[in-house]
């Protein structure tokens, strides 16, 4: 096996273990089948903290039917909630629960629990040295 052979397979591996990691978060909130798009919602609704409605519909480039079709089955999934705001009762924010914020974050946990196991895997010098030949690599 030459050298790109083993990087390849070096890679394949951290990412194997990455979506394995991902799956099991996944699995642990009960909602293993969830698709990458949806994530994806859930991430964005995570990220504006306070959406509405309409602004969600803005920023994924839905209609808002299309989104009050897609917070329904995030609803019944157990992953947002409707809130009212206090201000003008008119206006509803989407929130997300724990386990659509767990959700929404999979993919930075997954790669949390990668670098601790990279980190109790190898040694200082060797974590060290790994930390130098990412840096590298543009």
């Amino acid at each position: 096996m030459d050298a790109e052979e083993r990087l390849l397979a070096a890679v394949e591996q951290l990412i194997r273990i990455r979506n394995e990691t991902s799956s099991a978060l996944l699995s642990e909130c009960g909602i293993p089948d969830i698709t990458v798009k949806q994530i994806g919602y859930l991430k964005t609704i995570d990220e504006q903290g306070e959406v509405t409605f309409t602004r969600l519909a803005e920023i994924t480039s839905n209609s808002k039917p299309t989104i009050t079709e897609l917070i329904n089955r995030f609803e019944s999934m157990e992953c947002v909630y409707r809130e009212r705001s206090p201000e003008d009762r008119r206006v509803i924010f989407i929130r997300l629960t724990e386990k659509g914020r767990r959700i929404a974050r999979v993919e930075e946990n997954a790669l949390t629990l990668l670098v601790e196991r990279m980190r109790e895997s190898l040694d200082h010098d060797d974590l060290d040295l790994l930390v130098r030949i990412i840096r590298k690599v543009r």
